[in-house]
């Protein structure tokens, strides 16, 4: 039985995206097709609010991650973690023989201003790494602020994990300075996992450029010289179906709902589920800092959350335990992509109802 699935991803895709994956196919060097991936970049600049290059990568965004931090980093990169996700960029920098050091947050608490800035004053890095939005622990880092750091250091490249905030969350590309934002398919743009995307600023082109080649198919350098000798088109053959029905979203996202209505409902989503979560258990992350995309909740009753699940399965939903070390001490609201508040009323009345709280 398929289920109603409020996860971290995969998230719902709605019948007609899912389609549009079905679009007969055509040449990835053709006209066609560098109209396509035309189309694509100058929606995504409206969703991402950039006037950088886009490119696109047939991975999940762990391959743009790998990608940007060993084509950006000369000397050496700082990654300031908040949870499993952001462990993972030093553990990708570590295995692509890229130097960096690990700032780790004790669980629960967001990455502040203060931190980055004592990192950035020894004047040892000219990478940054920050996961906007950690599922694990459900914080949304508060980058508007580490923003106004950063921009005090024009040297150091900034790299942003947004996979699960963008579309669900407003971030200003090029307001907030970032270099490399980097984002994938089945999160809050909802679509099928297999594709994954992300800006490129000039500043960080002409890093590339110092850093010389690094592998071929993640090599952003490669990626984007290409793109431009190409007319966006790309190294390898790109996952067509993926771009057909992500243009066919991103005009649901840009003209159906509209941003600003998008971001509002996964605001009211997100309220609504913190609100619940704090009534009957407690949520995870700090107050003022959780995510807007889905809620991790302290499991202060110590209920099973297997079987917890297991019901919601027989009644067609899903959510999610905690992750890692957090398994059965947290579990997980998803509150992105597709769902609607209907549908937040929906499981969160159902768990009321399974556990009697």
């Amino acid at each position: 039985m398929f289920k109603k699935l409020f996860i971290p991803g995969p998230t719902q895709v709605h019948p007609d995206v899912l389609a549009k994956m079905g679009t007969p196919m055509i040449s990835h060097r053709g006209k066609d097709a560098s109209d396509l991936q035309r189309r694509l970049t100058e929606k995504m600049r409206k969703v991402m609010f950039t006037e950088n290059k886009i490119a696109f990568s047939t991975s999940s965004g762990t391959g743009l991650m790998e990608g940007a931090i060993r084509s950006s980093t000369l000397k050496k990169a700082i990654v300031f973690s908040v949870g499993a996700f952001g462990d993972r960029w030093a553990e990708v920098a570590n295995l692509n023989g890229v130097e960096c050091d690990l700032h780790r947050e004790e669980a629960g608490n967001p990455t502040m201003p203060e931190t980055v800035e004592k990192y950035l004053a020894t004047g040892k890095y000219d990478t940054v790494t920050i996961t906007h939005n950690e599922t694990s622990t459900g914080i949304m880092n508060p980058v508007e602020a580490i923003s106004e750091v950063i921009k005090r250091y024009p040297d150091v490249l900034w790299l942003v994990d947004c996979v699960s905030s963008l579309a669900g969350a407003k971030v200003e590309v090029d307001k907030l300075g970032i270099d490399i934002c980097i984002t994938s398919s089945q999160k809050a743009l909802a679509l099928p996992p297999g594709l994954a995307l992300c800006s490129i600023s000039p500043k960080a082109e002409a890093r590339f450029e110092k850093v010389g080649n690094k592998g071929y198919y993640l090599d952003l350098k490669n990626l984007v010289k290409y793109i431009d000798k190409k007319d966006h088109q790309y190294t390898s053959t790109p996952s067509l179906s993926h771009m057909f029905a992500l243009d066919y979203q991103l005009d649901r996202i840009l003209l159906e709902e509209g941003l600003e209505t998008r971001f509002l409902r996964h605001l009211e989503m997100a309220e609504y589920t913190i609100n619940w979560a704090n009534k009957y258990f407690e949520v995870f992350p700090m107050g003022g800092f959780e995510s807007l995309t889905l809620t991790t909740i302290k499991n202060t009753r110590g209920i099973s959350v297997k079987d917890l699940n297991d019901a919601l399965g027989k009644r067609g939903m899903q959510i999610s335990n905690g992750y890692g070390d957090l398994k059965e001490k947290t579990f997980r609201i998803a509150h992105m992509g597709e769902l609607q508040m209907a549908d937040m009323v929906e499981v969160t009345d159902a768990i009321t109802e399974i556990l009697k709280l």
